[in-house]
């Protein structure tokens, strides 16, 4: 995840060099980039769904010598990484915000810090940090992934662990992926279909949701989704072998309670089913305002 405003643990710091940095949006949309990372600690590892931390260099507003934000890695970590160091990949979208009082446009700190760092560029990570999001060790789980723009990023992770380096998986996988336009369904789109690299076809299936009425919302959109599909995601999340997975902003929470009532047929079902899941460890969130 993207400009998070969480504070997290600074003093365990590493240097990372840009090795790619790549559009992966036509200039028609928002800015986002797949920007790959190259760690030379041999100290430094990570497992797939966990999050890391970007250090921008200051002075920044009231006299911070740094600035941090956190963003969830986007690839599986390699089996073996030799003599080379480890490669991470984060998925960044430029942010700008309007001040509400004097109405001006100011650039979002990480986002552009990243977007306009080019390759050979020196940045300084944080983390790993720990993560709710963690495959099951049971190849025979079910997983359900559900999240909107950027909050696809661990789900690329997790597809190219078990599909590349699990490829025994069997569980069925389903993702369900809200987003403004079709150029917007990063690493799901018609210049990067990245994710059809790794995926079982006889596991995966992707529901990709369009804001296609005017000024809706993408959360929008996923509920839409979710409810023209909701017999198939009630039936995967009662068996007992299922992970729901949500990222993204925090909509996404309330896009699937509101589909999840209504299959459930009771809001007082749905809550106990939910209670439960969380309850056995297999509901897990990556969510920001």
């Amino acid at each position: 995840m993207s400009e998070t405003a969480v504070d997290f643990d600074t003093t365990n710091t590493c240097k990372a060099v840009v090795k790619e940095s790549t559009r992966i949006t036509p200039a028609s949309t928002d800015e986002v980039r797949h920007i790959v990372l190259e760690v030379e600690d041999p100290a430094f590892r990570f497992v797939e769904g966990q999050t890391i931390g970007v250090l921008v260099p200051g002075p920044h507003e009231f006299g911070n010598p740094y600035h941090h934000r956190r963003y969830s890695i986007a690839n599986a970590r390699a089996s073996d990484t030799g003599d080379s160091g480890v490669q991470v990949s984060i998925l960044v979208r430029r942010c700008f915000y309007v001040d509400e009082v004097s109405g001006e446009r100011y650039p979002g700190i990480a986002s552009n810090y990243l977007c306009d760092a080019a390759t050979g560029d020196q940045v300084t990570l944080t983390g790993p940090y720990r993560s709710p999001f963690r495959i099951p060790s049971d190849p025979n789980s079910n997983l359900l992934m559900i999240g909107i723009g950027t909050g696809i990023a661990p789900f690329r992770g997790f597809a190219q662990r078990i599909y590349s380096e699990k490829s025994f998986w069997k569980g069925q996988v389903r993702l369900f992926y809200g987003a403004r336009t079709g150029m917007d369904l990063y690493y799901m789109n018609d210049l990067n279909d990245d994710l059809a690299n790794y995926y079982d076809e006889a596991t995966f299936k992707a529901f990709q949701a369009l804001s296609l009425r005017p000024l809706s919302r993408p959360d929008q959109a996923l509920q839409d989704m979710l409810a023209e599909n909701a017999a198939e995601a009630w039936e995967l999340i009662q068996q007992p072998q299922t992970y729901v997975y949500l990222a993204g902003i925090d909509r996404v929470q309330e896009a699937l309670d509101k589909t999840m009532i209504q299959a459930a047929g009771s809001e007082e079902l749905w809550e106990s089913t939910k209670a439960r899941l969380k309850q056995e460890g297999r509901w897990a969130e990556l969510l920001y305002s």
